[in-house]
Formats: C-alpha cells, structure tokens, sequence
C-alpha cells in the first residue's frame, strides 16, 4: 500500500490563520475610525462617546463570560454524574436473575 500524505486544511496552516487574523483586526480599527467620521442619530447622550459601540460590545462579551464561568460553578455536573445510576441498574439485574440461569 503506498503512504497518503493527508494535505492540511486551510485553518491547520498558520500563515493562513495569521493572515484572517490580520483582516480581522483591520477591519475592527478600520469600523473604529470610521465611527469618528460617520455621522450617527443618536438617542441617548452617552452614545456621543468615541467608540462607544466598539467599548460597549468588548465590556458585553467581558461580562458574558464571568458570566458563564459564575454558572459553570452552579450547573456542572461531576464527570461521573450518572454513572452511579448506571452501576445500580446493572447490580438490580444482576440480583434478578434466578440462581444457576445465565442471561443470555
């Protein structure tokens, strides 16, 4: 049998994610510069601040993750959370079988 060299994706290259990155980053500074240079209708007086939606959508996603790391705390589950269910099924069975029978 001959050898496959399995060719990698266009996201396993780091050329490839440094460049979207790039991109990425350029676009976000180029929506901060233009957020000095268009003109906004605004509704309430702290939307006058510089950047403010960037400001306002960084301190949301800041939030939602304490957020979520606050109620991992409370809804986690231990790694084996249903493996004692489990044992006590398989010792209910096993008690259930008469003596000198198999299951099969």
């Amino acid at each position: 049998m001959s050898e496959q060299k399995q060719e990698a994706d266009f996201f396993d290259k780091p050329n490839n994610v440094n460049w979207i990155l790039r991109v990425f980053y350029a676009i976000c500074v180029i929506l901060v510069v233009l957020d000095f240079v268009v003109h906004r209708h605004i509704y309430v007086s702290f939307e006058e601040i510089p950047a403010f939606y960037a400001l306002y959508g960084f301190v949301a996603c800041v939030v939602l993750v304490v957020i979520a790391k606050e109620m991992r705390k409370v809804l986690m589950r231990k790694e084996d959370y249903y493996e004692p269910l489990e044992q006590e099924l398989l010792d209910t069975r096993k008690n259930d079988t008469p003596h000198g029978e198999e299951k099969h």
